[in-house]
């Protein structure tokens, strides 16, 4: 590995990932193919190489974790959770857990999205501020996704703090810890508990879905997904459509509030808002990390990556390619930057991509319809970190 003189990234390192933007940006000019010896692992930082990888599951493997902490080590306990499974098994998975986020299933969902919106939006009205992650960003992606899943409101309380915590990190040890492991741990029996449940009275949601699901098996026969595999399914859409959403939202208030140019143009029309989503996407990525093992050598750069390698795809730092977006530096709303890479692209392509776009869409028209402008309390908020997603537990508002 050529030797780049003070160049490091760590997505541990919490001081790098409160702006990792300068350092991203020597990697993708110096040190494209980027090895970090201490953690074992490389980093491609480049839009072009990021999308390749994206693109070719059977080189850049999920099976063996796309978390960080999680690569190498056995994943049994994570099963049902298509983001860490490999073709053929991801496709005939995928298919089934696809039918949840259908358009016309989406698109249903628009006026209760705007419903939980205005309750927890309206009562902020005339007031003079609040958290606007803790008390509309992070409420309203676990109302959207419990209500398809049929969790039930008095349930969601402890849901989400099962969520929050699940992406708890220990100082020197990661996202794999004893609170992290407890959490998930206690989302999988919650889950386990309303499996049983649907099975002596089934219901219209997704839950009871998973347990009236068949997949097609290679003689021709079906089956039922086991115990694992529905728990999974449902603990992979609980959390996964929660905590990034709730990401968006926070760097929503951030950015605008940052830019408030373009927010006052957004206020004066309102069809740039789809526009702006793919931006904030864009800009500050919810989740800028993931990982894959490599199937084989790879030569990229003039550099090798052995078999067996792991590999963290930096979406973030894509989605500021110089080289593909004009001074990415700057947020744009007139910018139309569909081939940003924030979701994804090729096999394992966010599911809930669609679901994510509407829900940031109406909630911010709903907000900027009752609040045009605000301030963040900077002093108050506060960041979380993890080795894969990146944004705000706190965003208090000024208004």
């Amino acid at each position: 590995m050529r030797d780049v003189v003070d160049l490091y990234w760590d997505p541990f390192d919490v001081d790098l990932d409160t702006d990792p933007y300068e350092t991203w940006q020597r990697m993708r000019d110096e040190a494209p193919v980027y090895w970090n010896e201490r953690h074992g692992f490389f980093a491609l930082s480049r839009y072009e190489d990021v999308n390749a990888a994206h693109r070719d599951p059977k080189t850049f493997l999920s099976g063996r974790g796309t978390v960080l902490e999680l690569m190498g080590h056995r994943l049994d306990h994570q099963a049902g959770m298509v983001i860490f499974m490999d073709p053929p098994q991801h496709e005939t998975m995928r298919a089934l857990v696809s039918r949840a986020f259908t358009p016309r299933r989406v698109a249903a969902l628009e006026e209760r999205i705007r419903n939980f919106c205005r309750e927890h939006l309206d009562p902020q009205v005339g007031g003079q501020g609040f958290d606007y992650v803790q008390e509309f960003g992070a409420q309203l992606p676990s109302r959207v996704i419990s209500s398809l899943l049929g969790v039930s409101e008095a349930d969601r309380p402890r849901v989400l703090e099962l969520i929050d915590t699940l992406f708890y990190i220990e100082p020197d040890v990661g996202m794999v810890n004893d609170v992290s492991i407890e959490a998930q741990l206690g989302l999988m029996s919650y889950i386990q508990e309303q499996l049983d449940e649907r099975r002596k009275t089934p219901r219209d949601d997704l839950i009871t879905g998973l347990v009236e699901a068949e997949l097609a098996q290679d003689d021709g026969g079906t089956r039922r997904l086991t115990d694992e595999e529905a728990g999974g399914f449902a603990n992979l859409l609980v959390s996964a459509g929660t905590e990034t959403v709730a990401r968006l939202l926070g760097w929503t208030a951030v950015v605008l509030a940052a830019n408030p140019d373009q927010r006052a143009q957004l206020v004066a029309d309102t069809t740039l808002i789809p526009r702006a989503v793919e931006e904030l996407l864009r800009y500050e990525a919810p989740s800028p990390v993931q990982g894959r093992w490599t199937s084989r050598d790879v030569e990229l750069h003039g550099e090798v990556i052995p078999h067996d390698s792991k590999v963290l795809l930096l979406t973030g730092s894509a989605g500021r390619d110089e080289r593909v977006y004009s001074d990415p530096d700057r947020f744009d709303v007139h910018r139309r930057p569909d081939q940003h890479v924030s979701f994804g692209v090729g096999p394992h392509f966010c599911l809930g991509a669609a679901l994510a776009r509407l829900e940031g869409r109406i909630a911010i028209e709903e907000t900027l319809a009752r609040f045009p402008s605000w301030e963040v309390d900077h002093d108050r908020a506060v960041r979380l970190h993890t080795s894969t997603v990146r944004g705000y537990k706190n965003v208090p508002i000024v208004l």
